[in-house]
């Protein structure tokens, strides 16, 4: 439904009023947002600020003239036929028209890439602290909810520039000079505007309200619509409706929510209809009470014609700055609500920090020997460790085996090898150094990952490898392709590296899913490798035309295997069996047989080591 424009006005048409969300009183209560803190932001754009309020003030005070051009037009041009008044009268009229609107374009340039400026800062600055935080933080926190404080939260912070601060200043100057020249114009017409506006404004207020409750339900309904869409609509979502046999039960779903919406679409065109009415009625009346008063000489004060015109056409246009400003509030605290939670994951601890003085390496000369000294580790919230005492040395070149039961704390082990966790007690080195005091960079060049789940981003096969190595010729990647034996798979595609892998790579099997990832491993050329149960999620066929892959890739390299299958670690140098967080047996495998402990006994019944 249309908003109604205001006659005589010439601006936007008035928005309702705002109510405030209670959500974000609650955030606001939880997270109070310092002032000084916003005012940070905004400091380098200091200047372009002063200019876009003084824009906004210049452009109201100018628009002010018009009523006063028409009055002389009305009063003196036409009634004394002075064609040199009205010339300039009309050319005044047009000049306050471009002027205002030059002007106002101006002013949302400027208030548009200040707020642009500081949301991309902001948004950069948020992205790159979430990249520093530790795993705890993903697994802890719904991705929707990220992204939707990278996207919606930070994109309505501009509202804080081009809304919220220049509708102050923009509103505030209007209804004041308004008001002025309203009382130099008629002081009596405008005592009579004081006695009907504040009912005019909240009756539109309250008919207003119905309509924003109205499309509130409705927005969330079409939330809810949206989440069936993406949810049933996506590959992953599309393949387990049909797998469940639930796409009757999908589609019924989906045909209930659709006409919650449709049925509340009538009822906010409705409620939108009766709000244009009742604005119809207060702008048909209000002008109707001024002509009435002006016909009566105790109220008119000998007016005349043109003062009355002029005088209608400002109190016209006063509605709208009165109820931009009653609406300031809501927006203000909208807006700090939005400032509450970026600053929640500003303000979020880095669990594994860079260290401020890396030490620096000769990639080249690493070789790779990898020791935990003495390690323990808890996960934050819990009262249990994952990990006691663990004293184990892999030297250059070798392999560990990790295996135990689920929760033993295999992987746990590993992931302080590449730095996903940092120990709560002891410490991991790589050739005798702490990895805590190798940067980020560093230490993934050193260790490479392989898990059971092969991430591939949806994008190219080319672009999923050189997220490894950004600047890899194409003689790298076909190389590094034939290492992992896919080469003459991606060979055979029509586009070859350039065939797109779809969504989490759906594309491709879990199997082909394996070698890209491996290839990607490979191009990195990574002296420590931890593959992390790489081939759980395969099939036995696949696994062994996989495992020719994986013996490629872990030759020369320090290796830290953690299987579910026997066969992939019977080869290991050393075999570690934990236990509730501790090592329990170490030993090669015909060693550990021998021995006929706990490891002996896993073998025997053939368990999958996961």
């Amino acid at each position: 439904m249309a908003e109604p424009f205001l006659p005589g006005g010439g601006g936007p048409p008035m928005r309702g009023p705002a109510r405030v969300d209670p959500a974000d009183v609650a955030q606001l209560a939880q997270s109070p947002v310092s002032m000084r803190r916003i005012a940070a932001l905004f400091t380098p754009h200091r200047a372009a600020i002063t200019l876009v309020v003084a824009l906004i003030v210049t452009s109201s005070v100018i628009s002010l003239a018009q009523p006063f051009l028409v009055r002389a037009v009305i009063d003196d041009a036409l009634p004394h036929a002075d064609t040199r008044l009205l010339v300039w009268c009309v050319a005044g009229m047009v000049g306050i028209a471009v002027a205002a609107s030059v002007l106002g374009v101006w002013q949302t340039w400027l208030s548009t890439k200040v707020g642009q400026q500081v949301m991309h800062r902001m948004r950069v600055d948020v992205f790159d602290h979430l990249q520093r935080q530790s795993m705890a933080f993903f697994t802890r926190e719904r991705s929707g909810e990220v992204q939707s404080r990278l996207t919606n939260d930070i994109s309505g912070m501009q509202n804080v520039v081009t809304t919220t601060a220049t509708s102050i200043a923009s509103n505030l100057t209007t209804a004041v000079g308004t008001a002025i020249a309203m009382v130099a114009l008629s002081w009596r017409l405008s005592l009579l505007s004081l006695v009907v506006l504040p009912p005019a404004i909240y009756i539109s207020r309250k008919v207003a309200m119905v309509r924003r409750d109205k499309t509130t339900e409705l927005q969330r309904r079409r939330a809810d619509l949206q989440s069936q869409i993406e949810e049933r609509l996506s590959v992953s979502g599309a393949l387990l409706v049909k797998t469940l046999g639930a796409t009757t039960q999908s589609s019924d779903r989906f045909r209930d929510a659709s006409g919650d919406i449709a049925e509340l679409e009538v009822k906010s065109q409705l409620a939108g209809r009766w709000r244009m009415a009742t604005m119809t009625i207060i702008f048909a009346t209000i002008p109707a009470l001024i002509y009435l008063a002006a016909g009566f000489p105790a109220t008119s004060g000998g007016m005349s014609i043109g003062t009355l015109v002029a005088f209608s056409a400002l109190q016209a246009t006063i509605f709208r700055p009165i109820l931009g400003l009653l609406n300031v509030g809501v927006q203000w605290v909208s807006s700090m609500a939005l400032f509450s939670r970026i600053f929640g994951y500003l303000d979020l601890p880095v669990d594994v920090p860079a260290p401020k003085n890396p030490v620096r390496l000769d990639l080249d000369a690493v070789r790779g020997e990898v020791a935990f000294e003495r390690v323990g580790f808890r996960y934050a919230g819990s009262d249990v460790d994952a990990l006691r005492d663990i004293d184990l040395r892999v030297p250059a070149g070798g392999s560990l085996a990790l295996v135990g039961e689920t929760g033993s704390g295999k992987s746990t082990l590993a992931a302080l090898a590449s730095r996903i966790y940092d120990p709560t007690a002891g410490r991991v080195t790589i050739d005798g150094i702490d990895v805590r005091h190798l940067s980020p960079e560093t230490l993934a060049a050193i260790v490479g990952v392989v898990t059971q789940e092969a991430y591939l981003v949806h994008a190219t096969i080319r672009e999923n490898l050189l997220l490894a190595k950004p600047g890899a010729t194409e003689a790298e990647l076909w190389r590094a392709l034939g290492a992992a034996q896919i080469a003459d798979l991606v060979a055979s595609l029509p586009k070859g590296l350039d065939t797109v892998v779809g969504s989490r790579g759906h594309r491709f099997s879990g199997g082909e899913k394996q070698r890209l990832a491996i290839a990607r491993t490979l191009l990195r050329d990574p002296k420590v490798l931890v593959l992390d149960e790489a081939t759980s999620a395969l099939d036995n066929d696949t696994e062994r035309e996989l495992q020719a892959a994986l013996d490629r890739l872990v030759e020369g390299r320090t290796t830290i295997t953690i299987a579910h299958r026997l066969s992939t670690i019977e080869a290991a140098d050393r075999i570690a069996v934990l236990s509730h967080g501790k090592v329990v047996e170490t030993g090669t495998h015909d060693e550990l047989l021998a021995y006929g402990g706990r490891y002996a006994h896993l073998a025997g019944e053939q368990l999958a080591i996961v």
